[in-house]
Order: C-alpha cells, then sequence, then structure tokens
C-alpha cells in the first residue's frame, strides 16, 4: 500500500462503522497489520474478530504513533482528548473524521499536524466520498498519506477552505441517511397503492441501486439530462414529478434538510468554523 512516506505506525481510535469500514479497507489494500493498533473500548464482536484473527494490537501503543486516526463520536472527544495527548506529537499526523469539531477544536486539545475528513456511510461498501482540508502544519508527505488513507474507501475531495465542511457535512456527510429514507418512502408508498410490502420493498431498493449505478456510470451526462430521459411530457414519471417539483416538494425538503443537517454541525463545534 504506497502512502507517500512510510507509515511506521497507525492508532485508529474508535472502531465503529466508519472507524471498522477504514480498517477493513486498509487491510484489504495491504496495509501491514503489524503496524496498526486499534483502541476502543467498545469493540464489536466482527472488529474484535478481524483484529484477533489479523493480529492486530488493542489498545494504546507504548510510544506515539505517525498517524493517529481520530473515529469517535464528537461528543466524546473532551473525554478521550486528555488519554490521547500524551500519544500525540507536533509531527505525528492526525486524521479526524468528527463531525462538527474543527482543526482549531482538535488542536486546542492534541497536538500534531490535522487533516479534517468527513467522509460517509458508502465508505463500507468502499463506494464513499470524503473531504478533506489540511492545517497548515500538514506537510506534502503527511497530505499524500492521509489521501491513501482515506481513498482506501472511495473518493477525496481535498478543500482549500475549511469553512465548506459543515455544508458538505449535510450533504454528503448524511446524505446517504436521505437516501434510506427516499426507499422507505419509495416501498411504503408502494404499499399504500397496493402493492405487498416485500414487492415493494424490493422494488424501492433495487430501483435506487439501478439509478445510482447510472449516475456512476454516466458522468457526462448531468443528473438532469438523466431525469428528463426517465419523464416522458404527459406520462406516468411527469405526473409524479409535478407533485415533488411543487412549491413545497422536495426541493425544499431537502434545501431545509441540509440547512438543518449543516447548523448541528456547527453547534457541534461552537460555532461556524
Amino acid at each position: 500500500m504506497a502512502t507517500g512516506g512510510e507509515i511506521a505506525s497507525l492508532l485508529l481510535v474508535g472502531a465503529g462503522k466508519m472507524g471498522g469500514a477504514l480498517l477493513q479497507a486498509w487491510l484489504d489494500r495491504g496495509f501491514d497489520a503489524a503496524r496498526i493498533h486499534v483502541l476502543d473500548p467498545q469493540l464489536a464482536p466482527r472488529i474484535a474478530a478481524l483484529c484477533l484473527a489479523r493480529g492486530i494490537a488493542l489498545g494504546a501503543p507504548a510510544t506515539p504513533p505517525s498517524v493517529l486516526v481520530l473515529a469517535v463520536k464528537p461528543q466524546v472527544l473532551d473525554d478521550v482528548a486528555p488519554l490521547l495527548a500524551p500519544l500525540t506529537r507536533q509531527d505525528t499526523l492526525v486524521i479526524s473524521i468528527l463531525a462538527g469539531k474543527t482543526i482549531r477544536n482538535l488542536a486546542q486539545r492534541l497536538p500534531g499536524a490535522i487533516v479534517r475528513a468527513m467522509p460517509n456511510l458508502a465508505a463500507a461498501a468502499a463506494s464513499g466520498i470524503t473531504a478533506a482540508v489540511a492545517s497548515a502544519s500538514v506537510t506534502s508527505a503527511q497530505k499524500q498519506t492521509a489521501d491513501v488513507l482515506l481513498s482506501a474507501v472511495g473518493r477525496v475531495e481535498w478543500l482549500s477552505d475549511e469553512g465548506l465542511i459543515d455544508a458538505i457535512t449535510a450533504v454528503s456527510g448524511s446524505g446517504p441517511a436521505y437516501v434510506f429514507y427516499l426507499a422507505e418512502c419509495l416501498a411504503a408508498a408502494g404499499v399504500a397503492a397496493g402493492l405487498p410490502r416485500d414487492l415493494a420493498t424490493r422494488l424501492a431498493r433495487a430501483t435506487i441501486e439501478g439509478a445510482g449505478a447510472l449516475l456512476v456510470r454516466q458522468p457526462e451526462v448531468s443528473v438532469a439530462e438523466l431525469r428528463a430521459a426517465v419523464t416522458s411530457p404527459g406520462g406516468t414519471t411527469a405526473a409524479a414529478l409535478a407533485v415533488l417539483s411543487g412549491e413545497a416538494g422536495l426541493e425544499k425538503l431537502i434545501r431545509d434538510a441540509v440547512a438543518a443537517a449543516k447548523r448541528r454541525a456547527q453547534e457541534l463545534s461552537g460555532g461556524p468554523a
């Protein structure tokens, strides 16, 4: 696994859904398991079994790691930071995926060269997208290392403006939940229209999966063009879209939802970045 500079050791703090997805992806791509420590007092059985099978050490290392990946819930940062500060040096690369926690928040609690990143749940299928921004102290080699580690679970978009992260959190970080909820609603609407629940659920899931595949396979075609290709004038899709695009329709609901998520991300950090 090329990392833009050999990683002597890596400490993953928090191995829940996102941390666990990162760990699995690193191992799948050939990262040396002997160089990894995992620190999580509530380790899921699946991750515990993975660590045992691959010889990954559990608990804090005896010496500071060269890379620390912070993947705990943002609400517990104040609790874990005092435990991690002695394990972090000024030249430690700290990669944080904590929603709402700014580089300044992190620098007040931990030394190190900080990369703030926001992946999404599709990382579990190695199909995620991560937005990342580096602090001024991050070297080019460290940024390349962060890029390789984060790109193991999907695309990485590097930002020059940290102020965009809260909006990105609201769009792509929380976005998979919006899609899952759309699948729920589509299945429920199918039941209301007379379909058996299991059939409606299969139809909803397959429809969203297929539409997503078209988005991926035809990047040169705009989303609006894809939508238009399914919409015959005066047809059934046009009738449905007339409802969805109404004044209080889907566009307004999504805009309001993203605004609410962005506000919450800002609240978690105590204000805008």
